[in-house]
């Protein structure tokens, strides 16, 4: 696809969306206590997957979240919820840095307002002061001020899908310099033609996905075949989702000196996120009243997939089936997108989440107490799609079946 297409279809898909800004998926009431998994803050997440630092070459050439300049102690707020209750107390600050001067401290159980959500920090408001506060010590229960014009509390949608054309990085900045291979402090992976991905939105001529607990950013000219996603459940086209999102993980086995059973183990995982994928697609057509049960056959048994790291009593191990727990917890960032899916069961991975997707966005599965189970509530069936091809993107989508 030339260069003046892609930006005409753009164009044109700008024109049949609603923008609005988020951050990320919904928790709902009936979920189970969104504190109540295994793992705490601090450990290695469910998949063995470590969190990685942003190295930035050029600070300016990256998506500015919003910072406090941009508020005031009147601005309106989105959202009203609780600081947790779960473990000690919690502290507001100056800066997204806790040894920052504290705005309030010793915080444990009070109403916040909240004025805008990024990946890691939220900027909330307290009686008459507004500060950052870390993202994991916010309850579940945020509600908006204004439901019908405010998506729920972290839900994050994503505007289109793409195609890569041609090999192209996720870059951690927006620069267009020729990238090496082996220079892995320039991008977060690179992905192969064909592989499909979604897009968050575009900037200064860049695509702009998430990529774990930051942002990647992708040339539009290495993309083609770019669809917008309906920001309805009415779809734009029949090639529109209704939902999706992508999660990606790392490609350990491709770093310098990593050892074989780094390889394997990686390797393992990364078939198990195409298996468990190809799971959802094959049996994701829900129609109207039908339940998605993970561990009872929608994504498990685990026992057809292979050896990876996993988290068992709160320890990275391996174990059968590594790496599902990212199919669930990305395919729960469309089902929080979609109002007339009832989700029934749900929790994430402890206190911090899994690390490949940002605070409170993740969905454990593997066993009686970790399980991803939702209902379809619409008058109309709905597809699920799954998508990994190995080289580090996961897409998960889901269309209307009438």
């Amino acid at each position: 696809m030339n260069k003046s297409f892609f930006w005409k279809k753009l164009l044109s898909g700008l024109l049949a969306l609603v923008i609005g800004f988020t951050a990320m998926p919904a928790l709902s009431l009936a979920e189970e206590d969104a504190f109540a998994g295994e793992e705490l803050e601090g450990q290695e997440d469910a998949e063995g997957e470590d969190t990685e630092e942003v190295a930035v070459a050029d600070p300016n050439a990256i998506y500015h979240e919003k910072t406090l300049a941009d508020f005031t102690v009147n601005s309106p707020a989105l959202y009203r919820g609780k600081i947790t209750d779960v473990i000690g107390e919690y502290s507001i600050y100056t800066e997204k840095n806790i040894k920052s001067t504290r705005v309030a401290k010793g915080l444990k159980n009070v109403y916040v307002d909240v004025l805008y959500v990024g990946l890691v920090w939220v900027i909330v408001r307290y009686q008459d002061k507004i500060g950052y506060v870390k993202r994991e010590y916010l309850s579940k229960d945020f509600l908006a001020y204004d439901e019908v014009n405010t998506p729920p509390f972290n839900v994050q949608k994503h505007q289109y899908i793409a195609t890569v054309a041609k090999e192209c990085y996720v870059r951690k900045t927006m620069t267009k310099e020729p990238l090496e291979e082996k220079n892995y402090k320039s991008y977060w992976v690179k992905l192969n033609p064909g592989t499909r991905i979604s897009i968050w939105q575009f900037q200064d001529g860049w695509a702009i996905v998430n990529y774990m607990r930051s942002y990647g950013y992708i040339d539009p000219n290495d993309l083609k075949d770019l669809i917008p996603v309906s920001p309805t459940d009415q779809p734009i086209s029949k090639e529109s989702p209704i939902a999706a999102y992508t999660s990606y993980y790392t490609m350990k086995h491709l770093l310098p000196g990593a050892d074989k059973d780094t390889k394997t183990n990686n390797l393992n995982r990364i078939w198990n996120i195409g298996h468990g994928a190809a799971k959802v697609t094959s049996t994701g057509l829900l129609q109207p009243g039908d339940i998605f049960n993970g561990n009872k056959g929608n994504i498990g048994p685990y026992r057809e997939y292979k050896l990876a790291i996993g988290l068992v009593n709160g320890k990275a191990v391996l174990s059968s089936g590594g790496g599902t727990c990212q199919v669930s917890s990305t395919l729960y960032n469309i089902v929080c997108q979609m109002p007339g899916l009832t989700i029934l069961k749900r929790r994430p991975h402890g206190y911090g989440g899994a690390s490949y997707l940002p605070i409170h966005c993740d969905a454990a599965v593997g066993n009686d107490s970790l399980n991803f189970i939702f209902r379809n509530d619409y008058d109309f069936p709905i597809q699920l799609v799954g998508e990994s091809t190995g080289d580090g993107a996961l897409l998960m989508m889901a269309y209307r079946a009438d």
